[in-house]
């Protein structure tokens, strides 16, 4: 069948060819005209054998959503997002429900594994604001796969800490591993239409994010007991060496997307690039039209008030059971793990209802739904830090982690709206928001340690004012809470290409000019 329809096209556009002018031909040479509607690259196909229904005024993104499909390129990218960012939220947080016993062996008190905490997320902060431009120049996929090959090192060398400093050091190489966030946001907004970005895009996040729970499970309640009966209740030797499974998996993944998969509907940017289908970016111009919108910031602010707030809850959240009810390691990472756990609905949900208030309000309903849960979020908080008894605790953890999920949800399905041509770096700004609240949260439970309630105080009240924040998000085109009005035509504009590196498109016409020349040229006669 697919040999009849490449066929029948090649056919047609053989007739085609015949009946245009030297001058056409000159422009099908150049590459301004394709032979096919959709052009096809090494191991893709074309428009009419894709699996999904796509529009093609967004770049053939598509626009229904298959989940138990893993077709290329859509389906395959979807799955390998979430599934590559899960992996790289296991390793991130592979030693956190182990800190306890780490402790001991290291001699460390809580002030100092609190410090190692920061700096885990600390180093993420500035891997995430470069990524998103890279993303936008090469695509998700390659920088994908490579940042989870390059955090699989230090977390496979986890054993051989022996110092506060060389723990810190280790985590803070670890974190890179936390700006895979970036590719899995960028990777999905390239590959599905406005329709569904808010929904694909908290989905492929949130199941990512479950890593924080599942690792909580797996090294915690699992292996850890595991490799403690190995080496006959040696919890020394069982932390040091457990590591090196989430570390395996990690480098097999990472070969695996980039081996295996596609940067856009289209095929990979490098094939694209090269033979003029998609012009040069340049990743310093799309950095700065992300950087200069007042807009990514007070995202950036917001998202750190939600997934700031969950990386802290990832690294406190065992730790806190342990301290104020008694519970063994095992018993307090099982609960620990609920809060990863809820994002297997939490954050799509927070999307959903994005994308559908965006149906009926347009941007301000996405907004509208971001005020609300970040202040349902921050009263859970206050309402958690209150409470003394384990099942209330169990129940609101479960509750508050539903909010601040959402919240992350909900604040990328605006993401994408801020600068269509800039949306990798304005993912990687917003993004950084993240390990950014984390850090300052973090510093709160290092400090303010006379009351064990006064870290949560801050955290809630910090998530309550940024919801108000919402107030000042003005969209280009888009109507805001209080003011603003939508614009039709700049609906179209929608993820459209990003800006092209003027000096590198010169040189590919140049290159291209110079192909047609001499091509043009009468070779030897034989």
């Amino acid at each position: 069948k697919k040999l009849g329809i490449h066929c029948n096209l090649f056919v047609q556009n053989f007739q085609k060819t015949l009946k245009m002018s030297n001058q056409d031909k000159n422009k099908v040479a150049d590459g301004a005209v394709e032979t096919y509607d959709n052009p096809v690259q090494e191991g893709q196909t074309d428009k009419i054998e894709f699996d999904l229904k796509v529009d093609e005024d967004q770049d053939y993104r598509a626009t229904e959503l298959k989940i138990c499909s893993f077709k290329r390129p859509h389906m395959r990218a979807f799955h390998y997002s979430w599934w590559s960012f899960f992996i790289a939220f296991f390793v991130w947080f592979s030693i956190a429900p182990l800190l306890p016993a780490v402790g001991r062996s290291l001699k460390l008190d809580k002030q100092q594994i609190w410090t190692t905490n920061i700096v885990a997320v600390a180093g993420d902060i500035f891997m995430r604001f470069v990524f998103g431009a890279i993303t936008d120049k090469y695509g998700a996929r390659v920088p994908m796969g490579a940042v989870l090959m390059a955090a699989s090192i230090p977390v496979a060398l986890t054993g051989t800490v022996t110092s506060l400093l060389g723990l810190a050091f280790l985590r803070l190489f670890i974190g890179v591993a936390g700006s895979s966030f970036v590719m899995c946001q960028c990777w999905s907004t390239r590959m599905f239409a406005k329709e569904l970005v808010g929904t694909t895009n908290a989905l492929v996040g949130g199941w990512g994010n479950v890593g924080g729970g599942v690792t909580q499970i797996v090294m915690g309640t699992m292996l850890f007991p595991l490799f403690k009966h190995f080496f006959d209740g040696n919890e020394d030797k069982a932390w040091r060496t457990v590591c090196v499974v989430p570390a395996i998996v990690a480098f097999a993944t990472g070969v695996l997307v980039i081996r295996t998969s596609e940067d856009c509907p289209q095929g990979n940017y490098k094939d694209l690039q090269k033979s003029g289908q998609m012009p040069q970016v340049s990743a310093a111009a799309s950095f700065r039209g992300g950087a200069l919108d007042l807009n990514t910031w007070l995202l950036y602010i917001q998202y750190g008030c939600c997934f700031g707030v969950e990386l802290t809850m990832n690294n406190a959240a065992a730790s806190h059971f342990v301290d104020n009810f008694g519970l063994t390691i095992p018993s307090a990472a099982a609960i620990a793990s609920i809060f990863g756990f809820m994002n297997i609905f939490a954050r799509g949900l927070g999307g959903f209802c994005s994308d559908k208030l965006n149906a009926k309000l347009g941007m301000r309903g996405r907004i509208l739904v971001q005020m609300i849960l970040l202040l349902l979020e921050g009263i859970c908080i206050f309402m958690f830090a209150e409470t003394e008894s384990l099942w209330s605790a169990i129940l609101l953890l479960t509750i508050f982690s539903i909010f601040v999920q959402a919240a992350e949800g909900s604040t990328y399905g605006i993401v994408p709206y801020v600068n269509p041509g800039a949306s990798g770096a304005v993912s990687g700004i917003v993004g950084a928001g993240g390990p950014s609240g984390a850090v300052a949260f973090g510093f709160g439970f290092r400090q303010l340690t006379s009351n064990k309630k006064h870290p949560y105080y801050l955290m809630a009240s910090l998530v309550i004012f940024s919801a108000f924040l919402s107030f000042l998000i003005l969209i280009k085109g888009h109507r805001g809470l209080i003011c603003g009005k939508d614009n039709e035509s700049t609906q179209t504009t929608f993820l459209t290409v990003p800006v092209p590196d003027e000096e590198a498109q010169k040189t590919l016409d140049k290159d291209k000019s110079d192909k047609v020349d001499s091509e043009a040229e009468p070779g030897p006669e034989t």
